[in-house]
């Protein structure tokens, strides 16, 4: 295999289009929210990477039939925004694959004529939360100012030790091939899938783009996360319970 190779299922034609990556990270929040762009907005798969820098394997689908890992791009035209979706199971394992895929990424944007770029991921908190902020990261000031009117939070040394993989090269490679770029990460506990973080950044994303999208079923996923969260409380709590004392075990039948 070549260090890249690249399918082209479809040929569509895309306007204004802003590219959107969502491969996985911490929390699984930017995988999350891309995937539920692509199936709600019922986007069509217009290329496909494979490449020596993802892991050597297949995956499995639920009708036995493998695919060789690979990065996808689905594109989609909205009302608000043209949109191109990137997706996938893996990222690169090593620093210089990371830097080759994301070249790979840029040169695909390219061939969209894409403007805009959107980094989606998580940032971790350590700790189960309750309300998820949305810390962003961009290539200007201009951008900074736009997201801040949506509620996107900007802290001085944060995330702690900068934005690592595709999400971060997207923006500093990005920038230097002239694109608009930008990360939003949604707080999460870093211990769980989380889709109520992918959530938080699927509506900044949503107002950001003018792109409608019904997020029943993220919301059905992140009452059941909320679920996972409430039992784990539980079992904190009771770990932290004061150990009886002899009085207490008098009472005990």
């Amino acid at each position: 295999m070549d260090e890249f190779e690249i399918e082209r299922p479809a040929e569509v034609d895309l306007e204004d289009a802003v590219l959107v990556e969502g491969l996985p990270g911490v929390g699984h929040v930017g995988k999350l929210a891309a995937e539920h762009l692509r199936d709600e907005l019922d986007a069509e798969t217009v290329r496909r990477i494979h490449s020596e820098h993802f892991p050597p394997q297949v995956t499995v689908g639920d009708d036995g039939v493998a695919s060789l890992a690979a990065a996808e791009f689905h594109a989609v035209s909205t009302e608000g925004r043209d949109l191109l979706l990137l997706t996938g199971d893996h990222q690169a394992q090593s620093n210089e694959g990371h830097y080759h895929l994301t070249d790979a990424i840029l040169d695909v944007a390219d061939d969209f004529d894409v403007s805009e770029v959107y980094a989606l991921g998580g940032v971790p908190t350590g700790e189960l939360i309750e309300e998820y902020d949305v810390l962003g990261a961009a290539s200007g000031e201009e951008i900074v100012e736009t997201l801040e009117e949506h509620g996107v939070e900007f802290r001085e040394d944060e995330p702690a030790g900068g934005i690592v993989g595709v999400s971060g090269l997207l923006l500093g490679m990005g920038a230097r091939r002239g694109l608009d770029a930008a990360c939003l990460m949604g707080e999460t506990s870093g211990y769980l899938v989380d889709p109520k973080s992918a959530q938080a950044v699927l509506e900044v994303l949503e107002a950001v783009l003018d792109v409608e999208v019904d997020d029943e079923d993220l919301e059905d996923r992140a009452d059941e996360m909320e679920e996972v969260v409430g039992k784990i409380r539980e079992m904190e709590q009771q770990q932290q319970a004061p150990a009886p004392t002899e009085d207490d075990l008098r009472y005990i039948g």
